[in-house]
């Protein structure tokens, strides 16, 4: 099974699209807007440009992230995407210890083994929460942690007081904290990022991206916030050079300037998030209460709705590959009215199907 989703080219997935039916990728969490026109129309003007090599210190995109963040070019490290500085910051401090959060994003963990880096795991409670008690898996002997907000594939925001009081033990022993905010922007919690403690702070790394919010996953196109400087400037050596292609580059600092494409994006998200919710609880599912373009539930019993939803077109991502799951937990992309509609009109089909 792939680890994750969007994976629109396997031989299954390709003969249904041979049978004519067309694919309604829900694995991807992608914003349902699609491709903002001004991102397309860059990466088509810049095409010419791809004749030569790309900035390999990425100076033009640095700089607009500067003016949209309001920080300093020392701060910030780019990427091909969010998951390429995962591997170049495991490579770059070559930890001893982690401490990682069960479930979660499943690069943290095979990045860290590549590096053979020991591993422990804080098992989160069945509502798949971070409680105050993480504080207490906390000690001298980590090197780094790990933590996704909002988490994935649940979508649950960890309360920004609990961050901070993470953030304040994190400095006293010593750890470096990886946060991940590659889905805060889908959220109304975006006003409460920690980039602005991560600037100023030795021990915080944030990860973003523009993969989502943007849907440009094949562009490929992520960045990293800190003002550890010394651990900017590893992460930079600890991999290719020229990472970040023309076209990349162009992409985001295009990208940058659509803010109101992002407020649609958000107010469509929301409103369509509570009727799949709704809609999928009527199913006797259970729904955990994510806060990001996706949403997570268990099907009690139900160990193979991948399989049933494929040949109808539909593809969603099966998570028993995450730390803690199993087959009948799943995660499913909130896209536009349309697709919902027909997503949840194939489930009644196909539970029909399933209980008769």
């Amino acid at each position: 099974m792939a680890i994750h989703g969007g994976d629109i080219y396997g031989t299954d997935i390709q003969k249904t699209v041979e049978e004519g039916k067309e694919i309604l990728d829900f694995s991807a969490n992608i914003n349902p807007l699609g491709m903002p026109e001004s991102v397309r129309q860059a990466v088509m003007m810049s095409l010419s440009a791809a004749e030569h090599y790309p900035d390999p210190e990425c100076r033009k995109l640095k700089q607009a992230l500067v003016r949209h963040h309001g920080i300093k070019t020392e701060s910030l490290i780019c990427g091909n995407g969010g998951a390429e500085l995962i591997y170049r910051l495991a490579y770059a401090l070559r930890p001893k210890k982690a401490l990682l959060t069960a479930p979660t994003f499943a690069e943290y963990e095979e990045a860290l083994r590549q590096t053979d880096t020991e591993c422990i795991f804080y098992e989160m409670q069945p509502d798949l929460q971070i409680r105050e008690d993480i504080l207490d898996e906390m000690d001298s002997s980590l090197d780094v942690m790990f933590v996704c907000n909002p988490n994935n594939p649940t979508g649950i925001l960890t309360p920004r007081s609990l961050l901070e009081q993470i953030l304040k033990k994190v400095e006293v022993c010593g750890i470096l904290l990886v946060l991940d905010e590659c889905f805060l922007d889908f959220t109304d919690q975006e006003s409460k990022s920690l980039i602005p403690q991560a600037v100023k702070s030795q021990h915080l790394f944030i990860l973003k991206s523009f993969t989502k919010m943007y849907a440009i996953p094949g562009i490929r196109l992520g960045y990293g916030i800190s003002g550890n400087k010394e651990l900017i400037e590893k992460m930079e050596k600890s991999g290719p050079c020229w990472n970040v292609s023309v076209l990349a580059s162009e992409a985001g600092i295009a990208a940058l300037q659509e803010v109101e494409y992002c407020e649609q994006a958000r107010r469509l998200i929301c409103r369509e998030r509570e009727k799949l919710k709704e809609g999928l609880k009527i199913f006797g599912f259970q729904v955990w209460n994510g806060q990001a373009d996706y949403l997570f539930f268990q099907t009690p019993g139900i160990t193979d709705l991948y399989e049933r939803l494929l040949p109808y077109g539909i593809l969603i991502r099966r998570c028993s590959n995450y730390r803690g799951l199993d087959k009948t937990h799943y995660r499913i992309a909130v896209k536009s009215p349309e697709a919902n509609e027909k997503l949840l009109e194939v489930l009644r089909k196909v539970l029909t199907e399933f209980y008769s």
